[in-house]
């Protein structure tokens, strides 16, 4: 499919679920990316902690594609970058903070030098093949999250990107409602809207309220240790802590590779200049107790972050009975239950919790119902196409934008191909879509054989039956069984004795056929586990012959 005289939109991703943002636009023969991210570990894929889009759409059309545009910098939507951009092989577009990121996981992956790597000014403008396209500042919870504004022959389109409404955001400037409005002056075909929080009958609220939150929370600690976690992008927060550390009497210390990195990044990029130097570690537990406010990462649970060491008592950075643990972090749906964990270690351990449910010490960078309706307002879209949600949100969304007064909502889904000028939108095609999963240095289909059969071991066990073989068919030695995952615990000894006699019983028959011999022993010795366990592991036999 190739884009004629027309303006086409696809989602390969971010449509019909939260995180790995990828969306196409097309026009006069030619494509354009916005935002290229993963989304993160799911129970569906064991030993998999990282999800990749499927981009066999666009790489079969590479030739097509003019560049990569992207909004901000979380890893819903840069993540994948430096899995694609090399063999994508087109300029990608940022504003500086957001460049910074990539270029540091581009090193990482060692493929720096074969990207470009374009930093548009903050509000800048740059032209992508027959797309225009305007950078429009906006708030969220990371620095320099824009809007795009994207102008072809066919109509302008008015892509969100995640954003808030913050009267007071602690750190940017985004536009104002005038130049909002100025934007919608000129006509706005369509508005792709983030649909995160459109379940929501209030506003988001300001950074600027989390900041008294936190102050009294830290304050209400005298003479006992804090730790705060939240999300290490939000430079915001780590702006309001560290004015709440100060207030308090507090030094600060910062546990977590991705904090260092978003620190590095945003003081190199002119933010967070007043950020209070650090102290190490070994400095941090010399200081008296009520001196001390930690910043950490591992807010959502995560098994190798600052958060579930320091919990476990396995991080140089010790809390005690007593001390705090406040979450500035709202939970991401499906990490409730490693959350959890934590939290009840924690609290075992006479640490006092504190998460948003207690008090004002978080706020979501994604807007409520009300801000939508002001968007609506100022930009007058002639459509509105929800994006950056779960099913439930993009139906609702729909519904509330016709009941706002938007004249049509065109409710989409990861892969459908809409074509929404010339004439009425609609649905024209479907796309490939799909999950890639990136497992130890590898990227694997996510319904490949490999995924289906770490769950089949996962869920059933495996067994492992060797035997020596001689001339003439003869049995050299025992059948050696091996178990892993096999419910037999203390009955291992006997089921393995009973396997083995199975095995015999089934080499004393006269069969010479190799395959016919091996299926028979393979069969025999799940019946043994099946007769003894109910599961049915999955056996390997190996025959050696001598």
């Amino acid at each position: 499919m190739t884009p004629g005289k027309e303006l086409l939109y696809v989602a390969l991703g971010g449509s019909g679920e939260i995180g790995m943002n990828v969306s196409l636009y097309g026009a006069d023969g030619k494509w354009l990316m916005v935002d290229c991210g993963v989304t993160f570990a799911d129970p569906a894929y064991p030993g998999i902690d990282i999800i990749l889009p499927d981009l066999q759409f666009i790489e079969d059309r590479v030739a097509d594609l003019a560049g990569i545009v992207i909004t901000h910098g979380h890893e819903d939507h840069i993540g994948a970058l430096p899995y694609f951009a090399a063999d994508l092989g087109v300029p990608i577009y940022a504003t500086p903070f957001t460049a910074g990121l990539i270029r540091g996981k581009l090193e990482e992956e060692g493929i720096a030098k074969q990207v470009k790597l374009k930093i548009i000014e903050i509000g800048g403008s740059v032209k992508v093949g027959p797309f225009g396209v305007s950078f429009v500042p906006m708030a969220h919870s990371i620095p320099e999250p824009s809007a795009l504004v994207i102008e072809t022959k066919y109509g302008r389109v008015f892509h969100t990107g995640d954003f808030k409404l913050d009267p007071n955001p602690q750190v940017g400037t985004p536009a104002s409602p005038e130049q909002l409005t100025a934007i919608g002056d000129k006509g706005i075909l369509a508005m792709m809207c983030d649909s995160t929080n459109v379940l929501n009958e209030a506003a988001s609220g300001s950074e600027e309220d989390v900041r008294a939150g936190l102050h009294a929370e830290i304050a209400r600690a005298e003479g006992r240790r804090v730790l705060v976690t939240s999300f290490a992008s939000n430079a915001a927060r780590l702006q309001t802590l560290a004015s709440c550390a100060i207030a308090n009497g507090r030094q600060v210390c910062v546990a977590g590779r991705s904090l260092d990195r978003i620190l590095k990044v945003a003081k190199a990029t002119g933010y967070l200049k007043d950020f209070p130097e650090t102290v190490d570690f070994d400095t941090a537990m010399r200081l008296p107790r009520g001196k001390l406010l930690i910043i950490g990462t591992g807010g959502q649970g995560e098994d190798r972050a600052a958060l579930a060491r320091i919990s476990s008592g396995s991080h140089q950075l010790k809390l005690e009975s007593g001390d705090r643990v406040i979450f500035s972090s709202k939970q991401i749906p499906g990490n409730e239950v490693a959350i959890g964990k934590i939290m009840n270690t924690l609290a075992e351990r006479g640490i006092e919790l504190i998460t948003d449910k207690q008090a004002h010490v978080h706020v979501s960078g994604h807007p409520g119902r009300p801000e939508l309706a002001k968007m609506y307002k100022w930009i007058r879209p002639q459509m509105v196409v929800p994006v950056h949600g779960e099913g439930r949100h993009l139906t609702e969304h729909g519904k509330f934008a016709t009941a706002q007064g938007i004249k049509r909502s065109v409710v989409q889904k990861n892969g459908d191909v809409l074509r929404l000028s010339p004439g009425e939108p609609k649905r024209i095609g479907f796309a490939t879509v799909g999950r890639l999963l990136l497992d130890g240095d590898v990227i694997l289909p996510a319904d490949g054989s490999t995924i289906n059969e770490r769950r089949r071991l996962a869920t059933y066990g495996q067994m492992s039956v060797a035997v020596a073989i001689g001339k003439g068919g003869r049995i050299i030695g025992q059948p050696k069984i091996c178990v892993q995952g096999v419910p037999v615990e203390e009955d291992r000894d006997p089921f393995l004795a009973e396997v083995q006699g199975a095995v015999i019983k089934v080499l004393s028959t006269n069969e010479r056929n190799a395959e016919k011999r091996t299926e028979a022993i393979r069969l025999a010795a799940r019946r043994v586990a099946t007769r003894w366990t109910g599961k049915k592991p999955v056996v390997d036999v190996m025959l050696i012959e001598g």
